[in-house]
């Protein structure tokens, strides 16, 4: 079964351009669009209301579909794109899409501003619950173009790509991360720039303050089993140009000043089977409210 690029629309500015980097990405994989609109049914009394009622609800959401179907298939000649309308909680239903799905794409508003988005519970709630992939697309440039170039970039041959970022936990690696991260910048004939942030142990907290050779040396560590798990991603994918940079200080904010020159940001959610339910890392959750490039979640174990 072919999984298809999946987008999900509500009319805002955020979902649009999520559309449109949704495109992008399904011509770089070879695979559909599928364009889907959830509404939820009108209570009552509302929905006794002429202008507040299931028809006219209906009707608004069915006509978002439509309208977005056509230009991006105007704006993509020959793409394979399909619609779907849906009924039910969002949250619930795309996060049922992404199963079936390659690729979940969703808008997420920016911050006024300021690089970022504003991530709602809709979409916190895919993320915490999807168990595939879901990429975060804000309204703009640098989000919207997959390739991770400007427009006056893409018209020069001798400009590289922004490069894919890749946020890596040396304690707990996982493969399908690291592989997604490397698989995307090698589609884009991008650089791959690996994160990994880093904290001593609570123990060794004063006496890293104090002491610079112990400082040096905890960062000579880390730095070398970072190099250690991509020693065979690098042989695996000798193409790609890999950065890697291991840094003291907070995974998060070390990510979101990486997503300032990036074109895509890979993070990872740990898959927790807990009676507290889903949920998303600190670091993810900071990554997905201030980065200032497409964001992408992968499940992992």
């Amino acid at each position: 079964m072919t999984r298809p690029v999946t987008v999900g629309l509500d009319g805002s500015p955020e979902s649009r351009a999520a559309a449109e980097w949704a495109a992008g990405e399904a011509r770089l994989l070879g695979l559909p669009l599928k364009l889907v609109q959830v509404w939820e049914p009108v209570p009552d009394p509302m929905a006794q209301a002429p202008l507040l009622g299931t028809e006219v609800h209906q009707h608004w959401t069915e006509r978002i579909l439509r309208e977005v179907a056509e230009g991006v298939r105007e704006r993509h000649p020959g793409l394979d794109v399909s619609t779907e309308q849906l009924s039910g909680r969002p949250a619930d239903v795309l996060a049922g899409a992404a199963e079936d799905a390659e690729l979940l794409v969703l808008g997420s508003r920016g911050l006024s501003g300021v690089g970022g988005f504003v991530v709602g519970s809709v979409g916190l709630s895919v993320v915490a619950h999807a168990g595939r992939p879901v990429v975060l697309v804000r309204a703009g440039a640098q989000a919207a173009d997959p390739h991770g170039t400007d427009q006056a970039a893409a018209q020069s041959t001798a400009t590289p790509s922004r490069p894919v970022v890749l946020g890596l936990d040396t304690d707990g690696p996982d493969d399908r991360l690291i592989e997604f991260a490397f698989v995307a910048a090698a589609r884009r004939g991008a650089a791959l720039r690996v994160v990994h942030g880093w904290n001593p142990p609570p123990y060794y907290a004063y006496g890293l303050a104090v002491d610079i050779e112990l400082q040096a040396d905890l960062a000579r560590s880390a730095s070398a089993r970072l190099t250690e798990i991509l020693g065979p991603w690098r042989t695996k994918f000798p193409e790609v140009e890999v950065t890697e940079e291991s840094r003291y200080g907070s995974p998060g904010s070390h990510l979101v000043e990486a997503s300032r020159e990036a074109c895509l940001v890979v993070v990872g959610r740990r898959v927790r089977r807990s009676p507290v339910g889903a949920r998303i890392g600190s670091v993810t959750h900071a990554v997905l409210h201030h980065s200032a490039a497409p964001v992408v979640v992968v499940p992992h174990d």
